[in-house]
């Protein structure tokens, strides 16, 4: 894979509760470049961005694009894509993940799981998203975290639908 084929992925952290995990923004790009490597979608020459947000952030988000009025741990935007791509060198737009502190903060607690393998799950879970899988059904869901558990592997972490899991 050459620099050409990982998407430009910007990192935002818009909220001050992210400032106790100094590696985050890391974990993110490592996680987005790992993911892009395996899937098989046309990522070269396209961008995203990662909102590292907080409960109440992601509750807004989750209400007003989802009718969900409460907090999650990840929510992906896929961009609607045009019938033809514009002449120039302007990226494709792949979309945003929105990623919320204190619910990835508990999850990895309860999970017994560390911070940053949960964070990395879930950055791969939403890139996969936006680059059009899903787990809407049970045979679609089988595929998504196969591929989530084959890219974490490559990043070194543990299968994260495995139960009883303690690292």
């Amino acid at each position: 894979m050459t620099p050409a084929d990982i998407p430009a992925t910007e990192v935002l952290v818009t909220a001050d509760c992210w400032a106790s995990e100094s590696g985050a923004e890391t974990t993110v790009h490592r996680a987005i470049e790992a993911a892009a490597a395996m899937v098989e979608a046309d990522t070269g020459h396209a961008e995203l961005a990662v909102m590292l947000t907080d409960d109440a952030g992601i509750r807004t988000l989750n209400k007003n694009w989802r009718g969900i009025d409460k907090p999650t741990n990840v929510l992906s935007f896929p961009a609607l894509q045009p019938e033809r791509m514009p002449d120039g060198d302007a990226p494709r737009m792949l979309g945003d993940i929105a990623i919320a502190y204190e619910t990835t903060r508990s999850e990895a607690d309860t999970e017994h799981k560390p911070f940053d393998h949960h964070l990395s799950h879930l950055a791969v879970h939403g890139f996969l998203h936006l680059v059009g899988y899903d787990h809407e059904n049970d045979n679609d869901a089988e595929i998504m975290e196969g591929l989530e558990r084959d890219i974490l592997a490559q990043l070194g972490i543990p299968d994260p639908y495995a139960h009883d899991q303690v690292n």
